[in-house]
């Protein structure tokens, strides 16, 4: 079976159930904390990974199918770094391999004018709050966890891209669009889809 490559292994969250039905995969991620995790995991030490930067990794294979899932395009916060990563992996396809990526859709829309915060979950236990910089495409995601009766905090930045873009992103980088998703299980995708799953394609020749 033809090889894959996870860009953004992480943890293994995708990469281990595709492995355990026999699909290769090669990992890659910048994270060493984050692949020590997955070497602790059933399997993890059977997945080969390369700790470099996704977006300037080269590596003296190419692969049939490319993935980089659960948002992680947003942790390039530039646009040119974004740009710089579609090209690494069209650079790393076969002719006729593909580019799958899952990420949210910014919900710019339910923002109040003038506003740049939106409440996306409140609990308990959570309190998440989505800060917007409309004019650079940032987001940074706020948290509080109460955990053990202690208060936590944790913010995380990131560049957030619409579908377009992502499109642009590919031709530039010499791909096609192939299909978008709402979710994995191919339904359509719509105006009101808060995430997609996109597919796109180097051309076979």
């Amino acid at each position: 079976m033809a090889p894959c490559s996870n860009f953004a292994i992480g943890t293994g969250r995708v990469a281990l159930p595709l492995a355990a039905r026999g699909i290769p995969v090669h990992g890659i991620d910048i994270s060493t904390a984050m692949v020590e995790q997955l070497r602790a995991k059933p399997g993890g030490n059977q997945i080969d990974v390369t700790i470099a930067d996704m977006a300037t990794v080269a590596l003296d294979r190419t692969f049939r199918l490319a993935y980089l899932v659960y948002n992680t395009i947003s942790n390039l916060i530039t646009q040119d770094e974004q740009v710089e990563c579609f090209r690494n992996v069209a650079r790393h396809l076969e002719p006729g391999g593909r580019f799958v990526i899952e990420v949210g859709v910014p919900q710019l829309r339910r923002l109040p004018p003038g506003e740049t915060l939106r409440v996306f979950d409140l609990s308990p236990t959570h309190v998440g709050v989505d800060e917007y910089d409309t004019v650079n495409q940032i987001d940074v995601s706020h948290h509080w966890f109460v955990i053990d009766g202690w208060l936590q905090t944790f913010a995380s930045r990131h560049r957030y891209t619409w579908p377009p873009e992502l499109d642009l992103m590919a031709r530039l980088a010499g791909m096609e669009l192939v299909g978008r998703y709402a979710n994995w299980d191919r339904s359509p995708f719509t105006a009101d889809s808060e995430q997609h799953v996109s597919v796109w394609e180097k051309p076979a020749s």
